[in-house]
This record gives structure tokens, C-alpha cells and sequence, in this order.
């Protein structure tokens, strides 16, 4: 029964690592086409208002026609603001190891970033259980030290994040609240009132307490030992950044990143003609509403991404197929360019390298 069973779970398994990345993508791609479709059917309107013909009005047309217009010298700057970002993410991360008494090579730790993005394409947020995996696997680090100094790296980055929010925040007060007025929804129910929360919480508490008092007995199953160790492997990888012996190039290489993020933006206004006269305030503005829409879980913010990017454009008075395009400019050479690029050279050259250095 089990020898039967076992294929079939093993069947099960594989096929859950295919769907979920195809389910992430088709939500993705729904996003993105359903924001296709608006932008799409306010260009058609537009057209009738200035008298084009139907047939001579196509908003995939005139995205094509944009990418053909667009300035690449200025992408080729921005794709070199999104290597030097990952340079310093990597010196980062290898600040994060050393205290530990690991002092990894730069290639494999900027290889395993890259890798980790590409995975993001596939299956949204899997790509810090893969960068971390894959250095661990080569420079043979446990694995748990390895993510308690990614858990570290992201904590940063959101503190970076709400700092770039609050500086966008008070150099755009005005901006930002009147779009806040327009698209802000309260929520209608009371979260601190359901009676779910509180049960969760007290059944929580319940098994906390028994867990604690029967901890001996717990202690004694190789299970529980195994995710003891893990923790406190876990917890020394988060220890790491108060042991950073350069605490001054750690801020320098953080606020680095995200220089580098904030150019990227900037950079590729010059590169299409309708955001090209846009001021930087604008830039660190359409970073900000772009971040927020990566953050939500697709394909590297695919759909969520365009519509945050044509909202924060709107604001400037941009329209919203040049928008549409903007994004889709932006978007696709950071994934196309860097994300897919690297990301594949990443996996031929990583076994490559390594298996030299066994050699």
C-alpha cells in the first residue's frame, strides 16, 4: 500500500511545484490585463474625441511604437543602477556573514541574488528560500544562518522603504494626500470587535502555555530538537548585523540600494519622451507607488506594478497609455534585461564556478 501510495504522492508534489507558479503568473497576467483593457478603452475614447478612425487607433500599436522610440542609452544606465545595487546588496550580505566566521566569494553570493530573482518571476517570494539555499549549498553554511541574515537584509529594506515613503511623504504632501482623498477605502468592520481575532489569540496562548510547561517532554522528540537548533541558528544569523564590524559601510552600501533603486526610475524618465521633462521629486514619487506595487505577491509586481505606476504618472498629468507604456518600458527591461538575463547566467555559471573550485 505505502509502495503504491508514495508514487502518487510523489506525482502530487511535482505537480504542485508546476501549478503554483503557473497560478501566481495567471494572476498576474490577469492584473496586467485587466489594466490593459482600461488604458485600452480610454485610448479608443480618446481617439473618437479627436477623430481618429477605430482601425488606426490601437493601444498595443502605439506601445510597440513607443518601445521602438525609446532612448535605450538611457536603459543601459539604468540596467547598470541595477547591477551596482546588487553589488552592494551582495557586500551587504557578506557584512551579515562575517561575524558568523563566514567570508563567502562575491561571485557566488551576486549569483545567488540574481537567482533568487529570477525565481520571483515564477514563484513570487520563493526567491530569498532560493538565494539562500544556494549560497548555503556552495560555500556550505547551514542553511538556517544563512536565512537568519536574509530575514536581517529584508528588515532593512522595509526600513528603507518606509524611509524613501516618508521622504516622498514630505516633499510631496500635497500630491500624495490628494490621491490618498480620491483612492483611500476605510475598512467597514472593526478588527479589534471580532470574535475570531480574540479566539485565535486565546488559543494561541493556550498552546503556548502548554508547550512551555510540558517543554521537557517536548524536548525529547527528534522534531522538536531539530527546530530548536534551526532557531538558534536562525537567531544567530539575525544576531549578525549588531557584530557588523563596519557598521559605517554597512549604511553606505544600504542607502546604496536604494540610491540605485530611486536612479533606475529616474533614469528611464529620460529614456521616453512623455516623462522626460518630469522633475526628480516626480521619480522618487513613482518609486514609491511602484514599490508598493511589487510588494504585492506576483510575478515581480506584474499588474500591480503598471497600475500603481499609471496611478502616481496621473498625478503628474501624464496620460494613461503613455503611463501604460512607461511601465511596460521599465518594467520589462528589468526583467528581460537583468531579472531573465542574469538570472539564467546565473544558473549555468554557479555549478560551473564551484565544481572549479573543487577542482
Amino acid at each position: 500500500m505505502d509502495q503504491q501510495s508514495a508514487p502518487k504522492n510523489a506525482h502530487r508534489l511535482v505537480w504542485r511545484k508546476l501549478l503554483q507558479p503557473l497560478l501566481f503568473l495567471a494572476i498576474g497576467s490577469v492584473i496586467l490585463w485587466l489594466v490593459y483593457r482600461h488604458q485600452a478603452r480610454a485610448y479608443e475614447a480618446q481617439c473618437a474625441l479627436d477623430g481618429v478612425p477605430a482601425d488606426e487607433c490601437s493601444l498595443l500599436a502605439k506601445i510597440a511604437a513607443d518601445f521602438a522610440s525609446v532612448h535605450y542609452g538611457w536603459i543601459g544606465l539604468v540596467l547598470l543602477a541595477f547591477l551596482v545595487s546588487n553589488v552592494s546588496r551582495q557586500v551587504r550580505w557578506q557584512m551579515l556573514l562575517e561575524p558568523m566566521g563566514y567570508r563567502i566569494r562575491p561571485l557566488n553570493g551576486f549569483l545567488s541574488i540574481m537567482l533568487g530573482y529570477f525565481a520571483n518571476l515564477g514563484f513570487p517570494r520563493i526567491g530569498e528560500v532560493v538565494r539562500g539555499g544556494t549560497l548555503a549549498r556552495y560555500e556550505r553554511i547551514p542553511v538556517e544562518k544563512v536565512m537568519g541574515t536574509i530575514v536581517v537584509d529584508r528588515a532593512m529594506d522595509f526600513l528603507s522603504l518606509f524611509a524613501v515613503i516618508g521622504l516622498a511623504l514630505a516633499l510631496e504632501f500635497d500630491t500624495i494626500a490628494a490621491f490618498l482623498r480620491d483612492k483611500a477605502v476605510l475598512p467597514e468592520a472593526d478588527l479589534l470587535r471580532s470574535t475570531w481575532l480574540w479566539g485565535g489569540m486565546a488559543g494561541l496562548a493556550l498552546v503556548g502555555g502548554v508547550s512551555w510547561q510540558r517543554r521537557a517532554q517536548l524536548m525529547q522528540w527528534p522534531l522538536a530538537q531539530k527546530v530548536v537548533a534551526m532557531a538558534r541558528g536562525f537567531a544567530q544569523g539575525l544576531r549578525s548585523v549588531r557584530q557588523v564590524r563596519r557598521p559605517f559601510w554597512l549604511l553606505v552600501h544600504s542607502l546604496n540600494i536604494w540610491l540605485m533603486y530611486f536612479l533606475m526610475t529616474w533614469l528611464a524618465f529620460f529614456a521616453f519622451e512623455p516623462t522626460s521633462h518630469l522633475p526628480a521629486v516626480a521619480a522618487l514619487l513613482v518609486f514609491v507607488f511602484g514599490s508598493l506595487g511589487i510588494v504585492v505577491p506576483s510575478p515581480g509586481g506584474m499588474g500591480t506594478y503598471h497600475a500603481m505606476v499609471i496611478a502616481a504618472l496621473a498625478l503628474y498629468h501624464v496620460s494613461g497609455d503613455d503611463a501604460f507604456s512607461f511601465a511596460n518600458i521599465l518594467f520589462f527591461s528589468i526583467n528581460i534585461g537583468c531579472n531573465i538575463l542574469f538570472g539564467l547566467l546565473a544558473l549555468v555559471l554557479l555549478p560551473l564556478i564551484n565544481q572549479q573550485q573543487k577542482g
